[in-house]
């Protein structure tokens, strides 16, 4: 039995990794530069951009609050427009990305408001420009913060990887809900609740990991 469910939970296991990368990767791009802006583009900050904090700050508080199985449904229009189709492991990726971009923009902000507001001002008074404040100050010091963020933003993401399974995208949540849930087979519904646990905790240490090797203090 373990002989025929194996290379499909591999398969499975794979489409969930490559659904979870994809979107941490992609909502990283667009969440990176977001959260900085969030966070430098208050009154006085380095980036004072103040119709851009009341216009944005509102979009993602929105977006967060949206449940994702929701947002995964609500969204359809656009993830055929993006990849041609709703359903499978490509279509999964758009709503995963869409929930991961606010997500990862308030993990960014959070850590970069921690830094030490001294850091900026030495920067500053040594003729730095605000995007070399950004570049060398701000982000290298928020890195540890960055990585546990990003870390939680992975395990979340590879449960809601498990969601959207429930509308076919493919991974382990499909395996679970089409091979064990729909056709009785309490054996697959393990194997896929061990794999996930596996998993999140392979990411979670992995992340645990690389933030210790980022925190200055630990060198």
């Amino acid at each position: 039995m373990f002989a025929t469910l194996a290379p499909i939970l591999l398969q499975a296991t794979l489409e969930t990794f490559a659904m979870v990368t994809a979107a941490l990767v992609l909502g990283t791009a667009v969440g990176l530069p977001l959260g900085v802006l969030l966070a430098t583009s208050g009154r006085g900050e380095l980036f004072e951009a103040l119709i851009f904090q009341k216009t944005f700050g509102p979009i993602v508080n929105a977006t967060r609050s949206v449940p994702f199985i929701i947002l995964a449904v609500a969204i359809i229009p656009f993830t055929r427009l993006v990849v041609g189709t709703s359903i499978g492991t490509s279509a999964a990726i758009v709503p995963l990305t869409v929930a991961a971009i606010p997500f990862i923009a308030r993990i960014i902000e959070g850590a970069i408001r921690e830094v030490d507001g001294g850091l900026v001002e030495a920067a500053q008074a040594m003729g730095a420009r605000p995007l070399q404040v950004v570049t060398k100050v701000l982000l290298p010091e928020a890195l540890p913060g960055i990585i546990h963020g990003l870390t939680l933003t992975a395990v979340t993401l590879i449960g809601y990887s498990a969601m959207v399974g429930a509308v076919g995208a493919g991974g382990l949540g499909d395996l679970g809900i089409r091979y064990g849930y729909q056709r009785f087979r309490p054996d697959v519904m393990a194997a896929v609740v061990i794999t996930l646990i596996v998993v999140v905790q392979l990411v979670q240490s992995l992340g645990d990991w690389m933030a210790r090797k980022a925190d200055k203090r630990n060198i």
